[in-house]
């Protein structure tokens, strides 16, 4: 049965106690593979601004860092955050942080906006809340990448219930330039209009 509300710090904490890396982002070939088609959907070689939306325990951190001149990277984890911390300790241009988006709010503008694995955590309020958060925080050409498993989970919304929604939630303020739909996952890049 899914959640009714947005599945907060005590439930990640919960299985961060349980398992370090529940989700298996250090060994498993599906992430590894994931990782790299979430790269290769950079639409550009360099970044000025990102904000890495539940970086987890940094390894999809360490390799976007490369594409980047700041990163700030956050999730709502202590444990976790320290992993990525270490992880990340000799790139000089990551910051990582503690927050919970949508209600702790990152001060743009960025040019990218990374959501790996989380737009479904979020019940419609939250969604509501971070469409119009994206809206103003991503800079006018900026980039909004969607990445998320389609299985079945007990989470808020379904990947495809979290992505409508949030289009939903960000009106007219972005074009789809990308909808890839994979065996287990599907990614969504959108770009800033301007205004």
């Amino acid at each position: 049965m899914r959640h009714s509300r947005s599945l907060d710090a005590g439930y990640f904490e919960k299985i961060y106690s349980d398992d370090p890396d529940p989700w298996k982002f250090e060994t498993s070939d599906y992430e590894r593979a994931k990782y790299d088609r979430t790269i290769s959907a950079l639409p550009r070689e360099r970044f000025e601004r990102v904000l890495e939306i539940g970086c987890a325990n940094g390894v999809l951190t360490k390799r976007l860092a490369g594409y980047c001149d700041r990163l700030i990277a956050v999730d709502v984890v202590d444990r976790v955050l320290e992993v990525a911390r270490q992880r990340c300790v000799q790139l000089a241009n990551v910051e990582i942080r503690k927050a919970a988006i949508p209600h702790d709010l990152v001060a743009g503008p960025f040019d990218l906006i990374l959501l790996s694995e989380v737009a479904y955590y979020w019940d419609s309020a939250d969604i509501a809340r971070a469409g119009g958060y994206f809206r103003h925080t991503v800079a006018d050409g900026g980039y909004l990448l969607l990445v998320h498993w389609t299985g079945e989970t007990d989470y808020p919304k379904s990947a495809d219930e979290a992505v409508v929604e949030l289009k939903r939630a960000t009106g007219e303020a972005f074009a789809e330039i990308q909808a890839s739909r994979l065996p287990n996952y599907r990614l969504d890049l959108w770009k800033k209009l301007s205004r």
